[in-house]
C-alpha cells in the first residue's frame, strides 16, 4: 500500500507533533479535532516549531512553507476518507478511543489501516472493537514527537503482517527508527519508565531527597538526560497516574501502585509543563 496522507486525531501535544514530522517529511495530513480552537492551535505549534528550526538553519523558509502547506486542519472525520492511514492520538481514555475508532472504522475505505498511538491500553483490545482487526495496529510514538527517533510498533494479536510492514516502512520514511513489540500494558518504554517515575514519587513522598537532588541523582548517576520527576513534568503527571492505574488493573500487582502524592498532585491539577505547576513551577 502506497501510503501519501495520514489521517491524525487530535491536534494536541502528540497530534501535532505527528503532524509536524509527517509533513516535514513530504506526507499530507488532515489533523482533525474537535473544534476550530483546538485545530487553531495544533497548527500554531507546528508553525513554532517549524519557525525555531528555520532560525536554527536546519530547514530553509521553502521547507517550512511546504510542510505547513500538507497539513489541514479539520474538525469533520469526513476529511478523513482521503487518508491511507489514520492515527488515533487521542486523550488515554479507552471508552473514547473506542468511540472514535468506531467512527472512523466505520466511515473509512475497508483497506484504511487504522493505528492508535496509546501508550498503555491493549491493542488486541481496541482491534476488536473495529471491524478490521487484521489492519489495526499500535503506532507509539514519544514527547517530543518532531525530536524523538523512536516508534513502537505494536502488533495485536489479529495484525496481519502486511498491516506490520506497511506501518513499520512508514515509520522509516518519517525518519524514525521503529521496534515491533507485542501487545502488553506499557508495551516495552513504558512499562519501565512510567513504574520508575512512579517510584521518584515515593522516594520525594518519604522525604529520601528533595526533587531536585531526586533528578540530579538519576542524571548524574544513570546518564540520563533528565530527571525522573522533571521527565513527569513533561509527559503530565495525569498521564503517568493513568498508565499507571492501567498497570495495576490489568497486572493485578501491587508494584505497580500509583504513589499517593502522585494521586494528590493531579486531583490538584498540578499536572506538569502544561498547567505551569507540576514537581516543579514553570
Amino acid at each position: 500500500m502506497s501510503i501519501t496522507t495520514i489521517g491524525i486525531i487530535g491536534a494536541g501535544t502528540m497530534g501535532n507533533g505527528i503532524a509536524q514530522a509527517c509533513a516535514v517529511s513530504g506526507i499530507n495530513v488532515v489533523m482533525v479535532d474537535i473544534s476550530d480552537a483546538a485545530v487553531a492551535k495544533g497548527i500554531a505549534t507546528v508553525t513554532g516549531s517549524l519557525e525555531r528550526l528555520l532560525k536554527k538553519e536546519k530547514i530553509t523558509a521553502a521547507d517550512k512553507d511546504a510542510a505547513l502547506a500538507r497539513i489541514k486542519g479539520s474538525t469533520s472525520y469526513d476529511d478523513l476518507k482521503a487518508a491511507q492511514l489514520v492515527i488515533e492520538a487521542a486523550t488515554e481514555n479507552y471508552d473514547l478511543k473506542v468511540k472514535i475508532l468506531k467512527q472512523i472504522d466505520a466511515l473509512v475505505a475497508p483497506e484504511v489501516i487504522l493505528a492508535s498511538n496509546t501508550s498503555s491500553i491493549s491493542i488486541t483490545q481496541l482491534a476488536a472493537m473495529t471491524g478490521r482487526a487484521d489492519r489495526f495496529i499500535g503506532m507509539h510514538f514519544f514527547n517530543p514527537v518532531p525530536m524523538m527517533a523512536l516508534v513502537e510498533i505494536i502488533r495485536g494479536l489479529q495484525t496481519s503482517d502486511a498491516t506490520h510492514a506497511a506501518v513499520h516502512a512508514m515509520a522509516k520514511a518519517l525518519g524514525k527508527t521503529p521496534i515491533t513489540v507485542k501487545n502488553a500494558p506499557g508495551f516495552v518504554v513504558n512499562r519501565i519508565l512510567i513504574p520508575m517515575i512512579n517510584e521518584a514519587f515515593f522516594v520525594l513522598a518519604e522525604g529520601l531527597a528533595t526533587a531536585e537532588d531526586i533528578d540530579a541523582g538519576m542524571k548524574l548517576g544513570c546518564n540520563q538526560p533528565i530527571g525522573p520527576l522533571a521527565l513527569g513534568d513533561m509527559i503530565g503527571l495525569d498521564v503517568c497516574l493513568a498508565v499507571m492505574e492501567v498497570y495495576l488493573s490489568d497486572y493485578g500487582d501491587s508494584k505497580y501502585r500509583p504513589c499517593p502524592l502522585l494521586k494528590e498532585m493531579v486531583a490538584a491539577g498540578r499536572l506538569g509543563r502544561k498547567t505551569g505547576q507540576g514537581v516543579y513551577t514553570y
